[in-house]
């Protein structure tokens, strides 16, 4: 695997953890909600995994339609520097993204909005799934989950139609997926202590400025 892609696996890794304080804010009344539909006698960890790992899948499926998509932009090389207009603007992405994790900017909120008509047409389709009552059933409703609306989740997006390779986008979004398993799990079987931690002022503000400080670099190293 290349060096770069190793660095940029980890990157987003570290992105989707310290997303963190936007996930509690976004999915954690998601969370809960979903949470109620368990079976009440059976221990709900698995529950919980399998409804997480149905959240990663889908955000998989996305970086490798999302990479394929960027291949075919090298096709454009010799007209237009497409890989590198799409890796500044992914790392443009990140620096808002941050910008709204350390709740000084919210700009990136605008970019939800861009899948809401997809979310239109899923949502129907998650209230088929409940109640929950196997662990098929939490997979389901956590892959169509996954498509829900999330402006950090777009901003890694990004990222993996710059890839400009199927293989690498899906890597991309596999490894920030599993960034946001821990406060995800954490969120729906701690939900109100985990709340109170991740949304004090200087957890939002650190967590952006770390966001801010990946976008920057990226933005160097294009310049560079």
């Amino acid at each position: 695997m290349l060096p770069m892609l190793e660095q940029s696996l980890f990157s987003v890794f570290l992105i989707g953890l310290l997303g963190g304080t936007h996930c509690v804010g976004m999915c954690g009344g998601i969370v809960a909600a979903v949470s109620l539909q368990f079976p009440g006698d059976r221990t709900p960890f698995p529950f919980h995994f399998a409804y997480n790992l149905g959240r990663i899948s889908s955000y998989t499926v996305a970086g490798l339609l999302a990479g394929a998509l960027g291949s075919g932009t090298l096709l454009f090389a010799d007209i237009l520097p497409m890989q590198k207009t799409l890796y500044v603007l992914a790392n443009l992405m990140l620096v808002a993204l941050g910008l709204y994790l350390a709740g000084i900017w919210y700009g990136v909120t605008y970019v939800e909005r861009a899948g809401g008509f997809l979310w239109k047409r899923l949502q129907p389709l998650m209230g088929r799934l409940l109640p929950i009552r196997s662990l098929p059933g939490a997979f389901a409703v956590g892959a169509v989950w996954g498509w829900l609306p999330c402006g950090l989740v777009y901003s890694v997006l990004v990222s993996a139609l710059a890839s400009g390779n199927a293989q690498h986008g899906g890597l991309l979004m596999l490894a920030f997926g599993v960034g946001t398993l821990p406060n995800l799990l954490a969120m729906g079987l701690f939900s109100q202590q985990l709340r109170g931690v991740l949304q004090k002022f200087w957890v939002r503000r650190a967590a952006g400025l770390l966001v801010i400080g990946f976008g920057v670099l990226g933005l160097l190293r294009a310049y560079g």
